[in-house]
């Protein structure tokens, strides 16, 4: 505006200047309508341009992150862990189905599977860009929270605390179960050699250690003889691998071990691809809780809010349920669990939850923290060892 503000005044100098010969007033007369006409137009087609780049710049607003309306392209990146993929890759054609259906929008999944505490280490530091984590256990989920992407409080944003998916411990044993491995307490025997991840750095190590400690204190134990009972199963542990994934390795490929603690979906996955291991699920066990959460600072930046909600409030429907449930894990829909095939699939255990036991803040600093319970259970087997 300042510089039209300008050219009017240098226009209007040399209209007094013409303005001293006839012919020459005519003349600017005649020009300075047009000039209006041109610099009017100019105004106009300024503000359009403005309007539309405002437009074409926005595709999300705010905090919601929602997409426009005429975007009919979308990429969801989902970030889970290892043996989710099997139910994932029949979940997410039926979700993008149905997306095209009621949206008219094609949605376009870039997936990412790997050891749940890796996958999130990959997200805090920026080279997995997820919209959906769907990971082993909420401390890993806490780690991305802790990091400023994922808002405080997302446990209550879904449904069942976002716990979207569960399962429950199991041990495998050999062919024949010639250990004679049925219960929790088979594990301390002598003679038993016991495969299980390390779990200061495995997630799904922790919950076989929760497990242990539950089945001795539900076993009318105090916390002494629970200390004591665990400590007795991790003196027949002749190595500790590093993730879930390495511990299976290690008793299947490497042959290592007469008994594997694992998840029950894991074995139950090597069934639907043909293997049938032996094993046993403890009556008294632990809910192996999967939670879900929306990554808020790659949703606002990619503009996927909406259809990010849209597809973990999918995977509470029915439809994802029974995929989940025939993929190795226990339904938490009530309705899919009562169905005839999964109540003859996944005998009834008594669980405990994480929540039993302080939930995983209390959980991490009396067992996991240094000097912890489970640091002073390896000082006692390495000493045990060495003696």
């Amino acid at each position: 505006m300042a510089v039209l503000f300008s050219a009017l005044r240098r226009i209007r100098q040399r209209y007094q200047q013409l303005s001293k010969g006839r012919f020459k007033l005519r003349f600017f007369k005649s020009f300075i309508p047009l000039f209006f006409v041109g610099v009017s137009l100019s105004v106009v087609l300024a503000a359009n341009a403005a309007s539309s780049s405002n437009v074409s710049s926005t595709t999300y607003s705010g905090k919601s992150g929602n997409l426009i309306a005429q975007q009919n392209n979308i990429e969801l990146n989902l970030v889970s862990f290892s043996v989710t993929k099997a139910a994932h890759d029949k979940i997410i054609p039926k979700f993008v189905e149905k997306w095209k259906k009621e949206r008219n929008q094609n949605v376009t999944f870039k997936q990412s599977y790997g050891a749940s505490s890796a996958q999130a280490l990959g997200v805090v530091e920026g080279g997995l860009e997820a919209d959906v984590v769907h990971l082993s256990l909420a401390p890993d989920i806490q780690k991305i929270e802790r990091a400023g992407l994922i808002q405080p409080g997302w446990e209550k944003e879904f449904s069942n605390n976002s716990i979207v998916s569960k399962s429950v411990a199991a041990i495998v044993t050999r062919q024949g179960n010639p250990k004679g491995i049925k219960t929790w307490t088979d594990l301390t025997k002598n003679g038993v050699s016991v495969i299980t991840p390390n779990p200061i750095t495995s997630g799904s190590a922790r919950w076989n250690f929760l497990a242990l400690w539950n089945a001795a204190i539900k076993a009318g134990g105090d916390e002494s003889k629970a200390l004591e009972f665990v400590t007795n199963v991790f003196k027949n542990v002749p190595i500790l691998p590093e993730s879930a994934r390495e511990a299976t390795d290690t008793f299947f490929k490497g042959g290592k071990g007469d008994a594997l603690i694992t998840y029950e979906n894991e074995v139950l996955l090597k069934a639907v691809s043909g293997e049938k291991p032996p094993y046993v699920v403890p009556d008294v066990n632990f809910s192996i809780d999967n939670p879900v959460a929306i990554v808020d600072k790659n949703v606002d930046k990619h503009g996927t809010r909406e259809v990010a909600q849209a597809f973990i409030q999918y995977l509470y429907t029915r439809e994802a349920q029974q995929i989940f449930a025939q993929t190795g894990y226990r339904p938490i829909d009530s309705s899919v669990a009562q169905a005839k095939e999964f109540v003859d699939k996944y005998p009834q255990v008594k669980i405990a939850t994480a929540n039993d036991y302080g939930g995983w803040a209390t959980i991490g600093q009396k067992f996991f923290s240094d000097n912890a319970i489970f640091a002073k259970i390896l000082r006692t087997v390495n000493t045990a060892k060495k003696g």
